[in-house]
């Protein structure tokens, strides 16, 4: 058996697991966690990156030695490095308001469906390119996205992760390489960018600093694993061959859609707000993004962190369907009055406000089952691929409350698991640089043999749910 490191860092928490791998066997196990906390300065809302950089360190102290260390994380965001490689003050947070009214400017050079065209992106306010131009970017060097950002750190080396790449709106998801007329029409140097890097490249090995500070041994390898944290937790979506999948990828955001083998680029799909994003062994992570369980974490934080399953016990015996809202609605996008947000999108619409958090719970939870239904259903219309069961990986898998409302607004079983998929993408990857893994297949069938998971039944038709769907489009 060898022993890996993945560093996966989400939008509210980071944490290095320690995966083991054998023949026909695959454990993890957890070795530090730790806080993601975003900062508002006057300038705005910036990421701590020093202090996740510390949570690695820390972490690769904690987990040991180990034959290879990977890092995902959220995507879009960067790090502006200058001549030396020093870096020139901490990353812009996505949810920043600096990209409000950008997108209409840079869609006056670029129709909004040429950007489509080329891309593939749907659209989302804090896109790479979006950022790119509200900043505009001088006095930098060098431009590495947040994985590539913390793996430089850790090696010296630097590189540009294909699958996140695919996240900043300047890749040709049909060549898998730069859209370079995108970039001179909007006049983006992608001389910023460090070489593309592949998952499974080698990404250097970790600096004697690294191994004193942590007491590791080296040499220690770092590898390119798919560092979009999306990439890496479908790739552990454990899917047997030849099966009709789709998957939602669950946390603070939920990615909903399917694995193909080529891009939709068409008018519809761009209509549709769909993403063509890549993923491991030439395959298109075709999704959309909607708002996930953030909604629900903003309330919790709001209500003074309530224990959570006393809260999903009163949304469970909350009226079902009674108010819902669009949780891709980019008012819901900032932090702050969460709960206020979701009565008054409510009291906008006609319905019933929520009066109590297990009310509040339920619309949320009713709200993304609903959003999930209309992304898979999309999906499959738009791209021509029928699907028989959805699989849900992530940190909703813990929530079961959602995991079967899912089900029953899709009229599809749902296998819900693994938990950590994202962390287990980045193992599994790691692991076949060392030849203890083959592809994408013999991967995912290890993760089904060694991984818990939970089927959950459609329980009653989909009527409830069409009216609730077309109550929300006429509301």
């Amino acid at each position: 058996m060898k022993s890996y490191s993945a560093v996966d860092l989400g939008a509210s928490s980071g944490r290095v697991m320690v995966g083991r791998v054998g023949p026909d066997s695959l454990e993890l196990a957890e070795a530090h966690r730790f806080v993601n906390r975003p900062v508002r300065v006057p300038e705005g809302l910036r990421w701590d990156v020093l202090a996740l950089y510390a949570g690695v360190l820390d972490g690769l102290k904690a987990a040991g030695q180990v034959d290879s260390v990977g890092i995902d994380s959220w995507a879009v965001d960067y790090g502006l490095l200058d001549a030396d490689g020093a870096l020139l003050g901490n990353p812009v947070h996505y949810r920043d308001s600096r990209t409000e009214g950008v997108a209409e400017k840079v869609w006056a050079t670029v129709p909004a469906a040429d950007l489509y065209a080329a891309t593939g992106l749907q659209y989302a306010p804090f896109n790479t390119l979006y950022q790119l131009v509200a900043e505009h970017v001088t006095g930098a060097e060098r431009l590495l996205l947040i994985p590539d950002l913390l793996t430089y750190w850790l090696t010296g080396e630097q590189g540009t992760e294909l699958t996140n790449a695919s996240t900043t709106q300047l890749i040709d998801p049909r060549t898998r390489d730069w859209s370079y007329d995108i970039a001179s029409r909007l006049g983006i140097d992608l001389g910023l960018f460090a070489p593309l890097r592949q998952p499974g490249d080698p990404a250097g090995v970790l600096r004697p600093e690294v191994l004193e500070g942590t007491g590791l041994s080296g040499p220690v390898p770092v590898t390119t694993v798919g560092s979009h944290d999306t990439a890496s937790a479908v790739a552990a979506v454990p899917a047997a061959a030849g099966e009709r999948f789709a998957y939602i990828c669950t946390g603070t955001w939920s990615l909903a859609g399917l694995e193909l083998d080529a891009p939709v680029l068409t008018e519809k799909s761009r209509a549709a707000n769909f993403t063509n994003e890549l993923g491991l062994d030439g395959t298109v992570r075709y999704l959309r993004n909607i708002m996930g369980l953030w909604l629900l974490q903003e309330c919790v934080r709001a209500w003074g962190e309530p224990e959570l399953g006393a809260l999903l016990l009163d949304a469970a015996k909350a009226p079902a369907l009674r108010s819902v809202v669009d949780a891709s609605d980019p008012v819901f996008l900032a932090p702050g009055r969460m709960p206020e947000r979701i009565a008054e999108a409510c009291r906008a619409s006609g319905q019933p406000v929520p009066r109590t958090p297990g009310e509040t719970t339920r619309c949320i939870l009713d709200s993304l089952a609903l959003a999930h239904r209309r992304a898979i259903e999309e999906a499959q219309r738009l791209a021509d691929r029928p699907v028989d069961v959805v699989h849900v990986v992530g940190g909703g898998t813990r929530n079961a409350l959602l995991c079967q409302l899912t089900a029953d607004a899709c009229g599809l079983p749902v296998v819900a698991g693994p938990t950590e998929a994202a962390a287990l993408g980045n193992v599994l990857v790691q692991a076949r640089t060392h030849g203890l893994v083959g592809d994408l297949a013999d991967g995912r069938t290890l993760l089904t043999r060694t991984q818990p998971l939970t089927r959950y039944e459609p329980q009653g038709d989909t009527a409830p749910w069409r009216a609730a769907e077309a109550r929300l489009a006429t509301g």
